[in-house]
């Protein structure tokens, strides 16, 4: 199998996408922080947090919408410190277009999975950040002969677990959201293909796609037959 060196094929690319996605949430933030603030729930709620009586009511943008919503300072700050670090790695993977996709696929997951299993009002990047995580450690196993994707899985592994520990152990936080995320992300790493490696079996890519698409199905099934 022919060896792609990632280091060189990547080497001209910026994270703009990722820049994008912080510039977005940091000037939600200071709106938010400016009417109301960002700890307000109806604040909240009226900037487009994970709402289910909203979801029912035919406002379907707030499953995307929460990704660029944050409750408090510390909040934002460690998802965006978060977002700058993983999502210009990830980014620097995948390409802009593939990056944003991924991105996108584990925040709309997470926040399908928190309007199925709970009624709670969340928001937070870290749907779509523990999405990365999980696509991160996805690549590790597609393509194991690859040793910068196999140490970076390796790695993201450790964060993955210490911070799903801190989530149960912590009250406030929708875990469920973290979970979709993750499911999100692993799966999205198996059918949108990294340009510079070989693209993973189409059959496989089949499989992934329809699984993430039952997923948010099932979800939302549940989240309106809770009503």
């Amino acid at each position: 199998m022919k060896k792609i060196n990632l280091r060189h094929y990547f080497r001209s690319n910026q994270p703009l996408v990722t820049y994008l996605f912080l510039g977005i949430q940091i000037v939600l933030f200071v709106l938010m922080s400016l009417d109301g603030g960002s700890t307000n729930i109806y604040t909240l709620i009226r900037y487009g947090a994970n709402f289910s009586p909203a979801v029912i009511s035919g406002q379907w943008w707030r499953f995307i919408t929460p990704i660029f919503l944050h409750i408090g300072f510390t909040h934002i700050l460690m998802n965006s410190i978060t977002l700058y670090y993983l999502g210009s790695q990830m980014e620097w993977i995948y390409g802009s277009g593939r990056f944003f996709l991924i991105y996108i696929l584990g925040g709309l997951m997470g926040n399908v999975v928190s309007f199925g299993l709970t009624d709670a009002v969340s928001a937070g990047a870290s749907t779509s950040l523990f999405g990365l995580f999980a696509a991160a450690v996805a690549l590790g196993r597609i393509y194991p002969h690859n040793h910068t994707l196999r140490n970076m899985a390796q790695g993201f592994i450790v964060l993955i677990i210490l911070n799903f520990l801190t989530g149960f152990a912590s009250s406030g936080i929708d875990n469920w959201d973290h979970i979709g995320g993750a499911v999100g992300g692993a799966l999205s790493a198996y059918f949108i293909k990294v340009p510079a490696l070989f693209p993973v079996q189409t059959g496989t890519r089949v499989k992934a796609a329809i699984a993430y698409v039952a997923i948010l199905v099932l979800m939302i099934g549940i989240g309106y037959s809770r009503f």
